[in-house]
């Protein structure tokens, strides 16, 4: 048989490689947790938990790194487990699994505060958002078990399992925190999103969270922060509750009978066009402001209503009004005082970019809740929210190009899964030098390695010298 009808050229095949590590671009991860003090931060969080021969602070950074590799479940660690020489010692299935057990409302607050100083610091290097603004997306999404877990209930859908509550950052594509809840918890619940407001606004630095909180002077915000979410954020308790923290909101808004009526007073040349990112022109679709033709007085003063129509897609899904108009309607209210309707329209439309950003925290670990007790699928969630920031910082950090904004996904596969044969000494890691991305590696590590550096020596006390 010859070579040209055949896909792998060696024909036998042993086990017996030594030297060698795989998956050796997660150092790359591991050096970005390092000096973002994530994995000190972790350690101070588990203080309180007994230690014999693991940091329980240290385990929980590794099943992060695992995690952030596409781990699924605890036995996953394995891959990591395997690999003393570049890693280190790491705990046993067993082990880990009773540093979850041992994790209560201390060591999670612990875990919060961890991630939100790692946040910090990996912002003052470059990976937090370009502007002075900052967009937040409220959104749930259904995980499924095939286990009877604690908590879990059937949800809208016909399905089993939990149903939390997540709020992510639009411009980094960072998860904040989330409330792990039954699967039939509703989506319009207000209580729910005033604490993960609370939670979320704790994860931010310091200068991000000024004039913030409830009762702060408008005067003492130095960040405008915009909280964006679809009609089940809509409620009048959260709401005031954005207005009470000085923050902005622009909430989907449902098409009731009082907004068929606007719709129908507006005369049709008071339409605006639409617009796409590029700044042209939406074909099909128009918007108009509709605060002066609709009740919002139970809403916070300033509060705008603002309708989109647009020429429906084939198979969409009209009610009797769309279809007797020939157009889809979509509302959405703010307190924003922008004139520009059409950039408004534009700003809650790219909210469905959440969807992205859930898709990739599940392929970091959330599609899966191992644990039967809701305390451990919460830590187990958290960690799967710092793999999801970890890659992020890591590459908006050491990237550059479109790999700054890759799913997980591509990242792995250029850059994480690059084999290396690594030094006796484990002090030097040599790169497969035929490996097509190696050389994006090799600059990531550099790059995140001089950002921190720099972050360090500017942050080192008067007269003393950073080492």
């Amino acid at each position: 048989m010859g070579n040209a009808s055949t896909l792998v050229r060696p024909r036998s095949v042993t086990g017996d490689g030594a030297g060698l590590v795989s998956h050796a671009g997660i150092a790359w991860l591991a050096e970005t947790a390092d000096l973002a003090g994530l994995t000190a931060g972790l350690s101070a969080a588990m203080t309180s938990v007994p230690q014999r021969r693991h940091d329980p602070g240290r385990t929980l950074a590794q099943m992060i790194l695992a995690l952030a590799d596409g781990a699924t479940c605890l036995s996953d660690l394995a891959a990591v487990r395997a690999q003393e020489s570049m890693f280190g010692q790491v705990a046993s299935e067993a082990t880990v699994w009773r540093t979850f057990n041992q994790i209560g409302s201390v060591e999670l607050r612990g875990v919060a505060t961890a991630r939100a100083a790692a946040r910090e610091r990996a912002w003052a290097v470059g990976a937090g958002p370009a502007g002075e603004e900052l967009i937040v997306d409220f959104d749930a999404t259904l995980i499924n078990t095939k286990a009877d877990k604690q908590d879990a209930r059937p949800n809208y859908k016909r399905g089993y399992g939990h149903h939390p509550l997540l709020a992510m950052i639009a411009e980094t594509d960072e998860v904040l925190c989330a409330k792990l809840r039954p699967g039939n918890a509703g989506a319009n619940t207000a209580a729910d999103h005033v604490t993960v407001l609370a939670d979320a606004l704790a994860q931010l630095p310091a200068s991000w969270r000024s004039g913030h909180e409830v009762g702060d002077d408008p005067n003492e915000v130095e960040h405008q922060v915009l909280i964006r979410a679809d009609a089940g954020g809509a409620s009048h308790w959260f709401a005031e509750e954005c207005v009470d923290r000085n923050l902005e909101f622009s909430f989907g808004f449902h098409i009731d009978h009082r907004v068929r009526d606007g719709v129908m007073c507006v005369p049709t040349g008071c339409w605006h066009r639409a617009i796409d990112p590029g700044g042209a022109r939406r074909d099909g679709a128009e918007v108009i402001e509709l605060t002066d033709f609709v009740d919002l007085g139970s809403w916070p003063e300033g509060t705008r209503l603002i309708v989109r129509r647009e020429r429906p897609h084939p198979g969409a899904q009209l009610t009797l009004f769309d279809t007797i108009e020939g157009f889809r309607h979509t509302a959405f209210i703010t307190n924003q005082t922008s004139y520009d309707v059409a950039a408004l329209e534009l700003q809650q439309r790219q909210r469905a970019r959440a969807e992205n950003v859930i898709r990739d925290a599940k392929a970091c670990g959330l599609a899966n809740l191992p644990f039967d007790c809701i305390v451990n699928n919460e830590a187990w969630m958290n960690l799967c929210f710092a793999a999801n920031d970890l890659l992020g910082w890591a590459q908006r950090i050491g990237c550059v190009g479109q790999l700054r904004r890759a799913t997980p996904k591509t990242i792995r596969h250029r850059l994480l899964h690059i084999a290396a044969r690594i030094s006796p000494n484990s002090r030097r890691l040599r790169l497969d030098q035929d490996w097509p991305w190696t050389q994006l590696v090799i600059d990531a590590i550099r790059r995140v390695r001089t950002a921190f550096q720099a972050l360090t020596v500017t942050t080192a006390p008067s007269g003393h010298t950073a080492q």
